[in-house]
């Protein structure tokens, strides 16, 4: 696991990222040049790809197409990525954003209590995913209004450096099946206790915090987010299994997330059961995030099993680093 009082570590940065861009999706081009300005994206690092828009999955065979047009595109420079839509969500039984990091393969999907393929990246040092490790972790900037998108965008960029005085709040649900993290709970707070407020509460949902910094929840569908500030940089998801399905959930979507303030969700987009290695580890993601790593590195290295899972959010979001990452 994490150290309680990390070294803080040098975060990716604008230079790494590219901003893959579907020139069909007139939402995907305005969110991509908005962003690309915002965060200073070398215009080599801007990828171009067509395809119709809209759908929720691709096949494999299409999404290979798109695959092998953004890596001939992409320097070796480049560690990670980021796409600029919130559908297509999946590539058959794959997130699409972990198809993008690893290349559509079966065995990171298993349907089910059945572990599948992990990560390298997980709970790693690996500064340079790319060069090291072979595999380019990417985010969604998912939205499905420019206005929403902006927004989202704007809180990453506000929270660099920020370090932000808010709370983890850690909750213990009745919902005993999705409620698997509260194991790791203690942990949290026995390492971040004099970083970060922490705090374990034994209930349903969280009403009228002002200070959200983390939140981690397992439940279908999670009440009073309307009523909850989340501080630039925030960290929220709710462990369900159809919250990565972002545009038809039957269930909550973490898009609900992003719209109420958090920087960063995950979902996962085909069911995972309520295995806990398909879903990001609150002490991993907070030891990272708090060493000063960029959004898209804490959430990505804190998920052991992240096939079946979308991760979006604005990656560059560092509340923690020391140095800006404009």
């Amino acid at each position: 696991m994490v150290a309680a009082s990390p070294s803080p570590a040098r975060a990716l940065d604008s230079s790494q990222l590219a901003v893959i861009v579907n020139t069909l999706d007139p939402l995907s081009v305005q969110i991509g040049e908005y962003y690309a300005a915002k965060r200073r994206i070398l215009f080599q690092n801007i990828i171009k790809v067509g395809f119709t828009p809209g759908n929720t999955a691709l096949t494999s065979k299409e999404f290979g197409v798109i695959k092998t047009a953004v890596d001939q595109q992409a320097s070796k420079r480049v560690q990670a990525y980021a796409l600029t839509w919130a559908a297509p969500y999946r590539v058959e039984c794959m997130s699409i954003t972990s198809a993008f990091a690893f290349g559509f393969d079966p065995a990171f999907c298993n349907n089910g209590c059945k572990p599948t393929r992990p990560s390298p990246y997980f709970n790693s040092r690996a500064r340079l995913p790319f060069t090291q490790l072979g595999m380019r972790p990417t985010m969604a900037i998912a939205a499905t209004s420019f206005e929403q998108a902006k927004a989202l965008i704007d809180r990453g960029v506000e929270s660099d450096g920020s370090k932000p005085a808010g709370t983890a709040y850690l909750l213990s649900t009745s919902d005993n099946l999705r409620n698997v993290r509260n194991a790791s709970y203690p942990l949290v707070e026995k390492l971040f206790k004099d970083r970060i407020r922490v705090r374990t509460l034994r209930q349903d949902g969280l009403m009228n915090a002002h200070d959200v910094l983390f939140y981690f929840i397992g439940k279908a569908h999670v009440d009073g987010l309307e009523t909850l500030h989340f501080v630039p940089g925030a960290i929220a998801d709710h462990l369900t299994s159809a919250g990565g399905m972002l545009t038809d959930s039957s269930q909550m979507s973490a898009l609900r997330w992003l719209e109420a303030g958090a920087t960063g969700s995950y979902g996962t987009v085909t069911e995972p059961c309520n295995l806990p290695q398909k879903f990001p580890n609150p002490v991993v993601v907070t030891g990272v995030y708090l060493r000063g790593e960029t959004l898209i590195e804490a959430y990505w290295k804190g998920v052991a099993m992240p096939g079946q899972g979308i991760f979006i959010g604005e990656p560059l979001a560092a509340p923690f680093a020391r140095v800006m990452v404009h």
